[in-house]
């Protein structure tokens, strides 16, 4: 059930996070790292991200109510959007904390850190993909969020790697590239910030984003008996799935009843088909020639 894998991937995210955020934070502490106490700073913020996104996706696949016609699937984008928020939140602290150290005395972090962080690099992409490859399964908006934060995670972990590998490799003088490694990381959390904000943005204004199940939706409505052909069809998602309404056309000669059957008909296939939550269907009179 797709609601459930959500959920249990979720689930997956906040034990993940939650585990990292400690380790970093330990290993920055004592090892000095200003990147990887950035990074653990990120990782906390992961944990209640994933939280929300968790609490999204329960809530977003509640049935449809009589406040709620339409089902609860706005909720999805709408936790991507806190998602984003605790993104931007995360960044300005580490920019912030970043400039601050910059402007003191810096001690060389502890060589063992790379060790930290190359295990973290590994593990923080293979979650990205994870995830990422889940929320496509479910169709999870704010799973997909949920999969970049891992691979920002990654990449901000990569930028700490390198900053503390040149201040061992170039040596002193160069202890402060540790912070300049932190700052470029919150820089690169603001970027993705925005590749999460702008497709939930389309999701909450029923943006037209949907031509290749249009294409699907087309393709099967032909295969049910008495369908002549589709005439408008417009899509928006909902939560995980989608609603759909559709000008149907068929023989003008047929009863109300007969084209009413049809519709119902094509209703009961596409929704077994394709992950359709709901169809809205118009007949349309077709004179056949």
């Amino acid at each position: 059930m797709p609601t459930k894998k959500a959920q249990l991937t979720a689930l997956w995210s906040i034990v993940t996070n939650a585990i990292l955020a400690t380790v970093k934070g330990c290993v920055g502490f004592f090892g000095r790292s200003d990147a990887l106490i950035a990074d653990a700073i990120e990782s906390t913020s992961d944990v209640f991200a994933s939280c929300l996104v968790l609490w999204g996706i329960t809530y977003s696949s509640k049935p449809a109510d009589s406040n709620h016609p339409y089902g609860h699937g706005k909720a999805e984008p709408l936790v991507t959007f806190a998602v984003v928020g605790f993104l931007l939140v995360s960044a300005t602290i580490i920019a912030v904390e970043s400039i601050r150290n910059l402007g003191e005395v810096q001690e060389k972090p502890e060589f063992y850190t790379l060790y930290f962080l190359a295990g973290i690099i590994i593990i923080k992409e293979l979650s990205y993909r994870y995830v990422l490859r889940k929320g496509k399964e479910t169709n999870s908006s704010s799973l997909k969020a949920d999969a970049w934060h891992h691979r920002s995670d990654a990449i901000s972990s990569l930028i700490a790697f390198v900053g503390i590998s040149i201040s061992f490799i170039l040596g002193p003088g160069y202890e402060k590239a540790d912070d300049w490694a932190a700052l470029l990381a919150s820089g690169f959390i603001v970027y993705n910030a925005f590749l999460i904000f702008r497709p939930a943005l389309g999701e909450v204004m029923d943006e037209h984003l949907y031509d290749d199940l249009i294409h699907d939706i087309r393709n099967e409505s032909l295969k049910v008996p008495g369908v002549l052909d589709t005439e408008k069809c417009y899509v928006r998602k909902s939560g995980m799935r989608y609603i759909v309404d559709l000008h149907l056309e068929v023989d003008g000669q047929l009863s109300v009843y007969d084209g009413h059957e049809i519709a119902h008909r094509l209703k009961d296939h596409l929704q077994s088909v394709l992950p359709i939550k709901d169809v809205l269907i118009h007949i349309e009179p077709k004179e056949r020639n």
